[in-house]
């Protein structure tokens, strides 16, 4: 059994797409994982379980009890630790609610990686480090260019992305 960390994408974020957090954490735990916490209020479980097939067994749980299709992502607590290990920005961010990570369900697509990287994003800067893109926004990422493209469809088949300062939260 392995510490796991589920990231729903797209939840909470606005009026329809809401899922309460006890409502989550008492899914996960029917589901039969253990030791169960959720992370914030934006769709962010960590509990004890199998990695095999978490992913599909939770959406297909989430989409029958919720009516709604909500991609997740799922790291274990090492792959979390690897990607604050590997942050390629370490030294220069200064802010870490405008340093984001996009997780994906995959390694990026190189066609499209190579497009990103041929884009002037000035402020901003990216780089990708397995299946995670790391974006750097000093001036934050409602008005982003690079996090408007970064969150097109064809980089991966699924993406979601938190702040730094909540992937170090998931890792504690």
């Amino acid at each position: 059994m392995a510490r796991l960390v589920a990231l729903l994408r797209g939840i909470n974020l606005g009026s329809k797409r809401r899922v309460a957090m006890a409502d989550l954490r008492a899914l996960l735990e029917e589901l039969g994982y253990t030791d169960v916490r959720t992370v914030l209020a934006s769709g962010n479980a960590v509990f004890t379980g199998t990695k095999a097939k978490a992913r599909e067994t939770i959406e297909a749980a989430l989409a029958e009890r919720f009516g709604m299709e909500i991609d997740v992502v799922i790291r274990t607590m090492d792959e979390l630790r690897g990607v604050i290990d590997a942050d390629p920005f370490k030294g220069k961010v200064d802010d870490a609610t405008r340093y984001f990570v996009v997780f994906l369900d995959s390694e990026p697509a190189a066609k499209p990686l190579a497009e990103l990287a041929e884009e002037d994003f000035a402020p901003d800067a990216f780089a990708a480090v397995n299946r995670e893109v790391y974006a750097w926004c000093p001036e934050g990422m409602q008005d982003s260019r690079l996090m408007k493209a970064l969150g097109k469809p064809g980089l991966a088949g699924t993406a979601t992305v938190r702040n730094w300062s909540t992937v170090n939260k998931l890792l504690e």
